[in-house]
């Protein structure tokens, strides 16, 4: 069954990406690894926005999943992470309209400064339960297909996105938004050529 995991919006600043509001569906995943399954899922969609340029898309995969990430040109940002199996184009379709309507509802004066606690934007969650389902979801974005002309670039994992030397090992030692418990579970994922599956 194809699903979503994680819907997210952040703002890309000139050195890195904040996050502005986030929600998950984590139920398909082992209870005790849920929390570092969503502090890693968080660090990745930071990683790749910091890593995309603005007025642009990518799609990255990494084991069974794969990231959705569309940087606007004024910088707001969203993350669409769900399995290979969920449709790339409504993921993208639902990535401009979660943004479309963000900005509509919340000043962008205000982006740079916004923590996710002070943020009101439920049609997030509303978004994450009524695309679930691709078909049903697939049949509105057709309707309404505003889907630009922006070419998305596959990618097929997440040290593709990085720049030349960097690593994804180094990077997760010295991230400050992963826990000891998070960065042992990736440890232990690697180690089993399982990372980033999550589960």
């Amino acid at each position: 069954m194809v699903k979503l995991y994680c819907l997210t919006v952040l703002y890309k600043g000139h050195d890195s990406a904040t996050w502005l509001k986030s929600v998950y569906d984590l139920q398909s995943v082992n209870f005790f690894q849920r929390g570092p399954v969503q502090e890693f899922m968080l660090f990745c969609a930071k990683t790749i926005v910091e890593r995309t340029l603005p007025a642009s898309r990518q799609s990255v995969k990494e084991g069974e999943y794969i990231c959705h990430v569309y940087v606007r040109s004024d910088n707001l940002a969203g993350v669409v992470i769900s399995d290979q199996e969920y449709p790339s184009r409504v993921s993208h379709t639902l990535l401009t309209k979660i943004l479309d309507e963000f900005s509509d509802k919340i000043p962008a004066v205000n982006w740079p400064n916004l923590q996710e606690r002070d943020v009101a934007f439920p049609q997030l969650s509303t978004y994450l339960a009524k695309y679930q389902n691709p078909s049903e979801a697939d049949a509105l974005t057709k309707i309404q297909d505003t889907l630009d002309d922006t070419k998305i670039i596959l990618h097929s994992n997440i040290q593709a996105v990085l720049e030349r030397g960097e690593k994804l090992d180094d990077l997760v030692a010295k991230s400050e938004g992963l826990s000891i418990q998070s960065k042992a579970f990736y440890k232990t994922a690697r180690k089993t050529n399982a990372c980033c599956s999550f589960t």
